[in-house]
């Protein structure tokens, strides 16, 4: 059995919750230079290069790349022989999440749902937890901005609809969104589980790296697929026009009941806000 402190995990959250919303991903930077590089459009170009010029400023700055800086979500791994010493779990992710949105001067968007009154800290966070062998701690956050996540949509389709059922529901959406997630967006898209569980998979999609290959070629080459048509419709950088929609599709499949066929569509915006800890 090994033990974690929780002064750790909180030091640790918060370092990432700064360093993500100041520090644009590598993965994301090299696909926004290869996009600018293809680009036909001189409007997509000059968005693109503003993007980059963005980061660029956040990163000397060590100001957020975006003034949402979204609500904070994390995907937890908790190995079966961790103990977590010095408090509960949950309250050391969310202590870290204040520390963290209070140190980098991070919007704090969290608020009562009705009356709109502000946490004041950027807490509650929303955490999933999984338990998995092993005697490590894995916390994986991501800053999930309103104008994307205001583009999510789940539905149930039936399961006569299949692929070309799915396809069109991911493109739809994509097109209805229009320039409101700040394109060019990443899409995880969710197949199966359960209603709310086909959520889950398609936003822990998005943790993803943009330069990997799914291991499944089947799932790989529907990736592609639904990246090549959602770039085709040409709504481009910011809404602007140009072949780069989107940077890539990331798709996440598990079995559901023989009745359903559950399907999510969780957009994020270019930034791709996030990180991981393993302790």
């Amino acid at each position: 059995m090994r033990t974690i402190q929780t002064s750790d995990i909180v030091d640790a959250v918060a370092k990432m919750c700064v360093s993500s919303n100041t520090e644009l991903p590598a993965d994301v930077r090299a696909r926004l230079e290869s996009a600018m590089a293809e680009e036909t459009s001189p409007s997509a170009k000059e968005v693109i290069r503003q993007l980059l010029e963005n980061a660029d400023l956040a990163f000397d700055t060590k100001l957020p790349l975006c003034q949402d800086c979204g609500l904070a979500v994390y995907f937890v791994e908790v190995g079966d022989e961790v103990r977590i010493e010095g408090g509960n779990l949950r309250d050391a992710i969310n202590e870290g999440t204040r520390k963290g949105y209070a140190d980098g001067y991070l919007r704090k968007s969290a608020c009562d749902p009705l009356s709109r009154a502000n946490t004041g800290d950027g807490t509650p966070a929303v955490i999933h937890f999984d338990f998995v062998p092993g005697d490590k701690l894995k916390i994986s956050y991501m800053a999930k901005g309103g104008g994307a996540e205001n583009m999510s949509r789940v539905t149930m389709l039936a399961p006569a609809q299949g692929w070309e059922g799915i396809k069109k529901f991911v493109i739809n959406r994509v097109a209805e969104a229009g320039p409101n997630p700040c394109p060019p967006t990443v899409i995880g898209v969710g197949i199966g589980g359960t209603f709310e569980h086909a959520a889950k998979i398609a936003k822990r999609g998005l943790l993803r790296k943009l330069d990997d290959t799914h291991p499944d070629p089947e799932i790989a080459a529907k990736e592609k697929e639904l990246e090549d048509a959602i770039n085709a419709l040409g709504i481009g950088p910011m809404g602007l026009g140009g072949k780069t929609t989107v940077l890539g599709v990331k798709i996440t499949m598990e079995p559901c009941h023989l009745a359903s066929l559950p399907l999510a569509v969780n957009v994020q915006c270019h930034s791709q806000r996030h990180e991981e800890v393993v302790l």
